[in-house]
C-alpha cells in the first residue's frame, strides 16, 4: 500500500513542515505497512529529514509516475484549495486531484481549509475534484463551502493535524535565543507579509512596547515563514522603543519549544496559533485570512483579534485594552485552551481514522 501526499511541502515554511511531520508520524504509527511518497519542492531535503520517498513537485512526468504508483492520494493538509493567493496555485492542487481520479486512484481532500474561492475558483474545484473518495476539512466554514461546491461528497469536519504535534524536548534550554529561564517572561510575535499589513505596523509596535512598559514582558519575533517573515518582523521592530528580539530561523522542534514556553503569543501565522493552543498558551490573533478566524471560532476562543488586516486599524486605546486583557486573563484563557484540547485533538486524529477507512477500501 502506497500513499502520495500533495501539499505546500519543501518550501521551508515551518507551519506546513509541521503538518507534514505529523501526517508522516501518524501514518507510520497507525499503518506501518504503508509506503509514503511526498510531492516536494525540495525532494532531497524532505527525503533526508523524514525518511520517505519524495518526488519533485514541478516535474509533470515524475508527478504522473508518482500518482500511478500510489494507491491513495492525499491533497493536504493546509489551505490548498483557494484562489486568494493565485489561480495558478489552485489549478496545480486541483490538477493533482484530477489526475489521481483519472488514474482510478483513491483521492482524498485531507485536513484542509477551503477558500476563499471566487466564482471561477468554485468552478475549478467542482469540475476538477469530481470523483474524490473522501474529504475532511479543519473548520466549520470550510465544511459549509466545500459541501456547497461538491454536494455529492460527504465532507467531515475534523481539526488541523498539528494539534497532535509533540515536541521531544520538554525542558529546552532557550538561553541561546536570549529566552532562558533567568530572563523575564516573554511574548512571541508571529507576522507574515500581506498587503494590508502596512496599516498595522505601528499598532504591532505599540503592542510590543505596551507589553514591555506596562507588564514587564519582553517580545521576540519568530519568523516561521523564513526570510520573508524576518523582513516583515524587522519593519515592525524598527518602530519599537523597547528593543524586541528577532529570533533566527530554527527547526520545527525548536520553534515549538519557544512557543510552548512563551507567556503569550500575538500572531498571524495559523500554525503559530495552533501550536500556542496546543500548549495552552493564550494568544491575540490577527486574522489576515478566514482560516485564522475559523480557528478561533472552532476553539470558542473568547478574546477578539488585535486587528483584522483589510479593515481600519483600531484606535490606540482599544489596542491597549486588548493587550491588557490578554495579560490579565492569561490564566483563564490558558484554562479554556486546555479544556478544549482533548476534544480538538480527537478531531485532529479523526483525519487518520478516515484515511484508514480509505486504505482498507483500497
Amino acid at each position: 500500500m502506497r500513499v502520495l501526499i500533495s501539499g505546500y511541502y519543501g518550501f521551508g515554511n515551518l507551519g506546513d513542515e509541521a503538518l507534514l511531520d505529523v501526517i508522516v508520524t501518524q501514518i507510520r504509527a497507525r499503518f506501518p505497512e504503508v509506503e509514503i511518497d511526498v510531492l516536494s519542492a525540495d525532494p532531497a531535503g524532505t527525503r533526508a529529514r523524514l525518511r520517505v520517498d519524495a518526488t519533485p513537485r514541478w516535474s509533470s512526468r515524475d508527478v504522473r509516475a508518482a500518482i500511478a504508483r500510489a494507491d491513495v492520494v492525499l491533497s493536504g493538509g493546509g489551505g490548498l484549495l483557494q484562489n486568494a493567493t493565485s489561480l495558478k496555485s489552485l489549478l496545480y492542487y486541483v490538477g493533482i486531484i484530477h489526475q489521481a481520479v483519472k488514474a482510478r486512484r483513491k483521492a482524498m481532500i485531507f485536513a484542509q481549509s477551503i477558500g476563499p474561492l471566487d466564482v471561477f475558483g468554485r468552478f475549478v474545484v467542482r469540475e476538477g475534484c469530481k470523483g474524490i473518495a473522501r474529504a475532511t476539512v479543519r473548520d466549520a466554514r470550510s465544511k459549509e463551502l466545500l459541501e456547497s461546491v461538491l454536494p455529492s461528497i460527504a465532507v467531515e469536519q475534523t481539526a488541523d493535524p498539528v494539534f497532535l504535534y509533540d515536541a521531544a524536548d520538554d525542558d529546552a534550554d532557550l538561553r541561546e535565543e536570549g529566552l532562558g529561564s533567568e530572563s523575564r517572561p516573554y511574548a512571541i510575535f508571529s507576522v507574515r507579509k500581506v498587503p494590508a499589513l502596512k496599516d498595522g505596523v505601528a499598532l504591532l509596535a505599540r503592542a510590543v512596547d505596551r507589553l514591555a512598559d506596562e507588564h514587564g514582558i519582553r517580545s521576540a519575533f519568530l519568523p516561521l515563514g523564513g526570510t520573508v517573515d524576518a523582513e516583515v518582523s524587522t519593519t515592525v521592530i524598527r518602530l519599537c522603543k523597547s528593543g524586541p528580539l528577532l529570533l533566527p530561523e530554527c527547526p520545527l522542534p525548536r520553534a515549538a519549544a519557544i512557543l510552548r514556553s512563551a507567556r503569550i503569543v500575538v500572531g498571524m501565522r495559523l500554525h503559530a496559533l495552533i501550536l500556542a493552543a496546543r500548549y495552552g498558551v493564550p494568544f491575540a490573533p490577527i486574522p489576515y485570512d478566514p482560516k485564522v478566524q475559523s480557528l478561533c471560532d472552532d476553539l470558542g476562543y473568547p478574546l477578539g483579534p488585535l486587528w483584522v488586516p483589510g479593515k481600519p486599524a483600531p484606535g490606540a486605546e482599544s489596542a491597549d485594552m486588548l493587550i491588557d486583557r490578554l495579560v490579565a486573563q492569561r490564566d483563564a484563557l490558558s484554562t479554556h485552551l486546555r479544556e478544549r484540547g482533548e476534544a480538538i485533538r480527537a478531531a485532529a486524529a479523526r483525519n487518520f481514522d478516515v484515511l484508514g477507512e480509505l486504505i482498507r477500501e483500497s
